[in-house]
């Protein structure tokens, strides 16, 4: 009743069911893992957090270049203030307003973003208050240059001047005559008049809309391996079906039935053949009786007209 699975088609369809579990049960693991990790970043990075507000601040050159490890650091740096700008439309405590963002000089001779505080409403540049004159010495939280488009950053152009979308130094290139530091700072105590905007997370740290599209990937993938098991059971309970319909003699086997009725249709066309072939020869026949017929007359017609003419001499 099983002979079937050793055909050519059942081979290619056990291969495939034994090639397409593991790669997909592999998949699914390894979407989860993504997803473990970046829980387990989220919660490293809250702790980073909790505990950089307890260290004690380091030299900005320490902990350059920024990444998962140093972002969130207090860093200290001295200088002086230069051109300021206005990153508008940033969200504090559900209310909307913009960042005072401040160049500041250093001895090496390139600037770093500063943001000095938060106000509420549309970004005024009368509104900001200018920044403190002569050298400075600033800490804050260290943060990496942000990307347009991503965590809340707005990625649109055509802002009037003085203003920037994004804390970058591919953004701030083209608007502030100093080279910059690929990072900036966000004040630990905000300047007079302004709320201290707190330090965000890490990139690809947060349980965000990647770190759940991990997850629904790896129910995909686990559904997948599913679907492949159930439709391999279901041919094969069919055809084990219809081998056992054939030994009963419900069915036919379709290799049979195509034999049969090639062979009746081979003697129906013999048959017709035959009947085609019987038919013209039948014609032929008549044909002949008929021209032997008319040369019959034509001898009598012949005989009466030399006896008449017989006659009448």
């Amino acid at each position: 009743m099983y002979r079937f699975l050793l055909t050519p088609r059942w081979w290619g369809i056990n291969v495939f069911v034994l090639l397409a579990i593991p790669f997909c049960v592999f998949m699914g693991s390894w979407q989860l893992s993504r997803f473990e990790d970046r829980v387990q970043d989220h919660r490293d990075a809250g702790e980073q957090a909790t505990a950089a507000k307890t260290q004690a601040a380091r030299p900005l050159a320490e902990l350059l270049p920024v990444d998962k490890v140093t972002s969130g650091k207090q860093a200290t740096v001295v200088g002086r203030y230069g051109k300021q700008l206005l990153v508008p439309d940033r969200e504090l405590d559900d209310r909307r307003g913009f960042y005072v963002l401040t160049m500041l000089r250093t001895d090496e001779g390139k600037a770093l973003p500063v943001v000095r505080g938060w106000l509420p409403g549309d970004a005024d540049p009368a509104k900001a208050p200018a920044a403190p004159a002569g050298e400075v010495t600033v800490t804050g939280a260290l943060q990496a240059s942000e990307t347009p488009g991503s965590n809340g950053v707005s990625a649109a152009g055509g802002l009037p001047a003085g203003q920037t979308g994004a804390i970058s130094s591919a953004s701030l290139v083209n608007l502030v005559p100093y080279d910059l530091y690929d990072a900036w700072v966000t004040l630990a105590e905000a300047d007079a008049g302004m709320k201290a905007v707190p330090a965000t997370a890490p990139s690809d740290t947060g349980l965000d809309l990647k770190a759940f599209q991990n997850l629904g990937y790896t129910g995909e993938w686990f559904v997948f391996a599913g679907f492949v098991v159930f439709m391999w059971f279901r041919l094969l309970r069919r055809e084990v079906e219809f081998a056992r319909d054939v030994e009963l003699g419900l069915a036919e086997d379709a290799s049979a039935d195509g034999t049969e009725t090639d062979g009746a249709e081979t003697d129906e066309i013999q048959a017709a053949g035959t009947r085609t072939d019987g038919t013209r020869a039948g014609g032929d026949k008549a044909d002949d009786s008929e021209a032997g017929a008319a040369g019959a007359a034509g001898t009598e017609n012949g005989t009466a007209a030399k006896a008449s003419s017989s006659s009448t001499a």
